[in-house]
């Protein structure tokens, strides 16, 4: 069996990989670089290559997945909020506007050397926040210092009333796009080690 490895400590990246079928362990990059923001898809895809180089050169085998998520508007982008004025700030900011979710993904095959990276982007709509729902929001939500501070998953799915592209890659892992990359390279579903 073909052993996938995640460049990662993302719960929710883990159960995207389990729910689609397959067994993943993580192995977690040290951190992120110092890149310079020139525009989101070449940024996401730099850092998650960054994570899965990092990862691929420690070990002999397997397939390493390193991945990366922002938020971005206007020129802005919104990673993890450091503070809770931060979440604020950045939950206002989006409030009423469109944003988009940028992953970027890469994929080092160990076995037999090859490298794929891509990104994929999905436009968010956000709802109109008074002051009241951002605190609210920001008390009750769990994940507002991840990504950009805010998970559809979970309390921002009551301000956010649609999408468009793959909701798997705002949570952060487009599972079908890494699949097809897979198929590329030459694996088959059988090849990995199912849940």
């Amino acid at each position: 069996m073909i052993k996938l490895i995640l460049a990662s400590n993302s719960k929710w990246r883990k159960e995207i990989i389990n729910m689609a079928g397959f067994k993943c362990e993580q192995m977690p990059s040290s951190g992120d670089p110092d890149i310079e923001f020139i525009d989101p898809d070449d940024y996401v895809q730099k850092l998650s290559y960054y994570k899965a180089k990092e990862v691929a050169s420690k070990i002999n085998e397997g397939i390493i997945i390193g991945a990366d998520t922002i938020g971005y508007l206007d020129g802005k982008v919104f990673e993890k909020p450091k503070n809770r004025e931060e979440a604020f700030r950045n939950i206002k900011e989006l409030s009423g506007k469109v944003n988009y979710a940028v992953t970027g993904c890469t994929i080092i095959d160990n076995y037999s050397g090859k490298e794929v990276t891509f990104c994929e982007k999905v436009t968010v709509y956000f709802n109109e926040m008074t002051d009241e729902e951002i605190n609210w929001y920001i008390d009750h939500e769990k994940n507002v210092y991840t990504s950009a501070g805010y998970s559809l998953e979970t309390c921002a799915s009551l301000f956010t009333p649609k999408t468009e592209g793959d909701y798997k890659a705002i949570i952060g892992l487009p599972i079908c796009r890494i699949y097809e990359e897979l198929k590329k390279i030459g694996y088959k579903i059988t090849d990995f080690e199912a849940m």
